[in-house]
């Protein structure tokens, strides 16, 4: 078995006398591994049963295989909702079910969590605002749990407020208080955006992010990937899309009458300005859907862009936003003859374990993916560039899809590449989601700089 990196090693020792944990450290630091081991230690030593909840790409691909891995004498059982009854009346010690098996879980009996004595949480930001039923099941059933951990490597993607409920998880309200609005109004300013009062905006109050840092100091592990990791470094940057004369006309059609026509029979339209936005995102990227199911291709030459960026390197994992560019992307690889494996959500969890298996034998040279369903959890180190067919404004997915091929065991150089039309809204959404970096890094940044000695956060040089 792979020994830790020194970083996990400070981490277990952390884990040994806290029983609630916030491992905010970044992607690719090897926190599933620490978990484990934490936990393998305590049932080792007497504790009870573990409960684990995480996005459902991952409860093979990542849980089940690394307590395999890293951990063989623990059994596990794993929860889908079409098994779910069955999966846990199995006598094992942890139990894998996806985030939104809490709503079925606060539904049982008192007697259910008799045994239970650990809830792990990766990807904890799924529980981020209070008032989802998610949330509000999980929070019902957290007092079974004596010891409580939650993992998230992309702490608070839009506001500092995304960070209350993930802590109320762990430490019922002790340290950021039990009300997400006495919270947000200590920690936010109030900002008019419309005529209307309701239309509000809550903007992070200046020195939010230290204040909160040292509230949960106690409680958090936060390991930076470059002070850990020693691999090589990767290069992010994009690369312009020029519309074509057919599609930019298309673009600002919609963008002056929010009604483009398209063909005799063709015409979409959209009813506000957020309807607007994404119509002009679609028709950027190369086509724009008339309804849920029907799209018209406006043109073809992004897909084709991105095609040749594959073409000129040697493995990549391309992320798509929208299915007309899985579709076309996918048609542009067949008429080129290059090799590809997919995975999204229509994908079974076997096929999907398959293709990560398959590309790190290198037997594609291209997977092409939804963030939704691979931005978390897989290793695609035989990957050596990342590209975004259009930008997104998800951070959370962005800086997760990066850490796939940039992560432990990754032993070349690394590229990240976002395509973006120069002059349309895709330079916006580039934009947005560089100031939600930022202000995410602030935050982070105060959890290492204001690190207790009996917690080291960060690896050394």
């Amino acid at each position: 078995m792979k020994p830790h990196f020194a970083h996990q090693e400070r981490s277990l020792e952390f884990t040994k006398s806290q029983p609630r944990v916030f491992d905010a450290s970044d992607p690719g630091t090897g926190k599933t591994r620490v978990a484990i081991d934490t936990y393998s230690r305590r049932r080792l030593h007497g504790g009870g049963k573990a409960l684990v909840l995480a996005p459902k790409s991952l409860l093979r691909a990542a849980w089940e295989r690394d307590i395999r891995t890293y951990s063989p004498t623990l059994t596990t059982s794993i929860a889908y909702a079409a098994n779910r009854d069955r999966a846990f009346l199995a006598d094992v010690d942890v139990y894998i079910t996806n985030h939104d098996a809490a709503a079925w879980l606060a539904r049982q009996k008192i007697a259910f969590f008799k045994g239970f004595d650990t809830l792990i949480i990766d990807e904890s930001g799924a529980f981020k605002h209070h008032t989802s039923q998610r949330s509000k099941a999980l929070n019902k059933i957290k007092k079974f749990f004596k010891y409580r951990e939650i993992m998230n490597g992309v702490v608070t993607p839009n506001s500092i407020t995304d960070i209350w409920n993930q802590v109320n998880i762990l430490d019922d309200g002790q340290r950021l208080g039990a009300s997400f609005f006495h919270f947000r109004a200590a920690s936010c300013s109030p900002k008019q955006i419309g005529p209307q009062p309701q239309m509000v905006k809550w903007e992070d109050r200046p020195g939010a992010a230290d204040a909160v840092a040292k509230l949960i100091e106690d409680i958090t592990i936060r390991h930076k990937f470059e002070d850990c990791i020693d691999i090589p470094a990767n290069h992010e940057y994009s690369v312009p899309y020029h519309l074509s004369a057919k599609q930019l006309a298309a673009y600002l059609a919609m963008e002056k009458n929010a009604l483009v026509v398209l063909n005799q029979t063709a015409v979409v339209s959209a009813v506000n300005a957020a309807a607007v936005a994404t119509k002009l995102l679609q028709i950027a990227s190369g086509a724009v859907y008339e309804d849920a199911e029907t799209y018209h291709l406006v043109e073809a030459g992004r897909y084709e862009m991105v095609m040749d960026l594959v073409e000129a390197r040697e493995y990549c994992v391309v992320f798509f936003l929208w299915r007309h560019q899985k579709e076309e992307l996918i048609k542009e690889a067949n008429r080129r003859g290059i090799s590809f494996c997919l995975i999204d959500g229509t994908v079974s969890d076997k096929d999907r374990n398959q293709s990560v298996t398959d590309f790190q034998r290198g037997l594609y040279k291209v997977l092409f993916a939804h963030p939704q369903s691979a931005a978390h959890g897989l290793t695609l180190t035989r990957g050596t560039t990342t590209i975004w067919a259009s930008p997104t404004y998800n951070l959370e997915h962005y800086q997760q899809g990066i850490k796939r091929i940039h992560r432990a065991g990754q032993l070349a150089k690394t590229e990240t590449i976002v395509v973006v039309a120069p002059g349309t809204i895709d330079e916006r959404a580039w934009q947005i989601l560089q100031t939600k970096r930022l202000q995410m890094s602030d935050l982070l940044g105060q959890l290492v700089t204001s690190a207790p000695t009996s917690a080291p956060l960060v690896a050394p040089p």
